[in-house]
C-alpha cells in the first residue's frame, strides 16, 4: 500500500502549502489553511478495464482540424441557447451558480425535461420523489429524463456506462465525493478530484455536462477559483427572490459571447421565457403621474427598455435623504450635483428617491437622462409624457454625452410605440425614415425646456 498523502489548501482561493500557515500568501486571508488527504493509492480510469484505449494525440495544422461536426445541441429553451451562444457543445462542461433557492435546480430540470435527448439528472441534495414532484409541476410528460440519487462518483460513471446518456447534469458539483480523496464533499481537493473527472469524462466521450455549483456570502461560486478555469462556461443565475425576474449571465464562455444574457419569470409551474421584457418593465398607467421617466439601455447585446421612478420632496429632518434602489448612489449624488450647478434647480434641501422598477439593477450610464429627466419631473410636478423615452450619458458640465449602440436603442423604443427618444447631439446616427422622432440635445439645459 502506498502512503497516504497530505497537503494544505486555502478553503478560500485553493492555492496549496507544503505545511500550515495562519495567512495564505495568495489572497490574504487569514485562518482558511486546512489539511486535507489528497490520494489514495490504486487509482483508476473513470471508465471500466475492458473499455477502449483511446489514441494518443497528433500535433495537426490549425488550418487541417475539422470543425464541422461541432454541431450543438438544441435545449429548446431560446433563453438558454442565446446565453450559451446558440445551443451546447458536445464535450463541453458548464457550470451554472445562483444564490440558494434562485431556481439553478428548476432551470436544469426544466430543461432536462424538455430535451429529446437521453439526459441523466444526477441530484446529491434531494431524493428522486422530491425531484419527482417537481417534475410533475413542470412537465410530467417526458420518458427521456432519468433521475440518478448519488453522490460517489465511482458509483455515477458506472450508472453512466450502462445508460449511455446524451447529457449529464450534475446538482451539485460541491455533494460528489471520490473514493480516491479522504476529505469531505465540497473540500477544495474533492471539489477538484471530481472536476477533473468529469472533464476527463466529457471530452473522452463528446458529452457535454451541466454543473451546479453553490456560492458563498460574497456571490462568488464556492470552491477554489480553478473550478472556473477548469470549465468551458461559467453561468450565473440572478434576481431578487422578492421579485419574479431571473437574469442569466455569462460570466465566461469558450464557445460564444458573454454579452449576452437570458430573462425568466418565476412561476408555479416553473421558469418561463420573457421573449420581451421591455413590455414587462414598463407600467401602462391610464393616467399620467409625475416622477416617472422611460431608458433606453442595454443588458449585453439586449435592448431594454425600463422605467425609471423619481420622489422629490421638501425634508423633514435636518439632513436630506438620498436613496436609490436599482441604481449607483453615488452617481444620483453627481447628477443631483449636476442639476444644481448647471441647472440652477436647487435640490440641496429636499429629499431625493430614486428607483428601477421590477427589481432589476442597471449600471448603463445611458440611463442618466432618464433619472435626470424623472428628477425634474417630480421636483416640478409635472407629468412627462407617456410616449418619451431617454438615452444619453450626462457629464458633469452638464453636457449630454453619446452612448454606443444608439442606433439599436432607438428602434427597440420605436418597435414599442415611443413616438420620441431623447439622446445626444454627438451620436452619429445613419438611420433614415424613421417613424418615432429623434430628439436631438446637448446640454441637459435643453432638456429642462422639453421636461418643465
Amino acid at each position: 500500500m502506498a502512503k497516504v498523502k497530505t497537503t494544505f489548501f486555502c478553503q478560500s482561493c485553493g492555492n496549496q502549502f507544503a505545511k500550515w500557515q495562519g495567512q495564505c500568501t495568495a489572497c490574504k486571508a487569514w485562518n482558511t489553511i486546512v489539511e486535507e488527504v489528497i490520494e489514495k493509492p490504486e487509482k483508476s480510469d473513470w471508465k471500466s478495464p475492458t473499455s477502449t484505449v483511446k489514441r494518443a494525440s497528433v500535433p495537426l495544422r490549425i488550418n487541417e482540424i475539422d470543425t464541422s461536426k461541432e454541431a450543438r445541441l438544441d435545449t429548446f429553451d431560446a433563453e438558454f441557447n442565446r446565453v450559451l451562444g446558440g445551443g451546447i457543445v458536445p464535450g463541453s462542461l458548464t457550470l451554472l451558480g445562483g444564490e440558494p433557492g434562485i431556481g439553478k435546480s428548476t432551470l436544469l430540470l426544466q430543461i432536462s425535461l424538455k430535451l429529446p435527448y437521453k439526459t441523466l439528472y444526477v441530484s446529491g441534495e434531494e431524493s428522486q420523489k422530491q425531484i419527482k414532484m417537481r417534475a410533475e409541476r413542470i412537465n410530467p410528460n417526458n420518458s427521456n429524463c432519468y433521475i440518478l440519487t448519488e453522490t460517489k462518483t465511482q458509483n455515477i460513471f458506472k450508472q453512466i456506462e450502462a445508460l449511455e446518456p446524451d447529457i449529464v447534469i450534475i446538482d451539485s458539483i460541491q455533494t460528489l465525493h471520490s473514493d480516491y480523496i479522504e476529505s469531505s464533499s465540497g473540500s477544495i481537493s474533492q471539489i477538484k478530484e471530481c472536476t477533473t473527472e468529469l472533464i476527463k469524462f466529457a471530452k473522452e466521450t463528446a458529452t457535454p455536462v451541466l454543473l451546479i455549483g453553490h456560492i458563498t456570502k460574497d456571490g462568488n461560486i464556492a470552491g477554489p477559483k480553478i473550478l472556473e478555469h477548469m470549465v468551458d462556461t461559467v453561468l450565473q443565475f440572478e434576481g431578487d427572490r422578492n421579485h419574479v425576474f431571473r437574469i442569466l449571465r455569462a460570466h465566461k464562455n469558450r464557445f460564444g459571447s458573454t454579452n449576452e444574457l437570458g430573462i425568466y419569470e418565476m412561476q408555479g409551474s416553473g421558469l418561463r421565457e420573457v421573449s420581451n421584457p421591455s413590455e414587462i418593465l414598463i407600467s401602462r398607467k391610464d393616467e399620467e403621474l409625475s416622477g416617472n421617466a422611460v431608458a433606453a439601455t442595454l443588458e449585453g447585446m439586449r435592448p431594454l427598455m425600463i422605467e425609471v421612478q423619481a420622489l422629490v420632496s421638501t425634508a423633514v429632518y435636518g439632513t436630506p435623504q438620498r436613496s436609490a434602489t436599482g441604481f449607483n448612489a453615488k452617481r444620483l449624488n453627481m447628477l443631483l450635483a449636476v442639476l444644481e450647478k448647471r441647472a440652477g434647480f436647487r435640490l440641496g434641501a429636499k429629499d431625493v428617491f430614486l428607483n428601477i422598477t421590477g427589481g432589476i439593477t442597471v449600471d448603463d450610464p445611458a440611463i442618466d437622462l432618464a433619472v435626470v429627466a424623472s428628477i425634474l419631473s417630480s421636483n416640478e410636478d409635472v407629468a412627462l409624457q407617456k410616449d418619451f423615452c431617454f438615452a444619453a450619458e450626462v457629464g458633469l458640465s452638464g453636457e449630454i454625452r453619446p452612448v454606443q449602440r444608439v442606433e439599436q436603442r432607438i428602434l427597440e423604443a420605436e418597435k414599442l410605440g415611443f413616438s420620441t427618444i431623447f439622446v445626444s447631439k454627438y451620436n452619429k446616427i445613419s438611420l433614415k425614415n424613421t417613424v418615432i422622432k429623434i430628439q436631438l440635445i446637448s446640454k441637459i439645459e435643453d432638456l429642462v425646456r422639453f421636461v418643465v
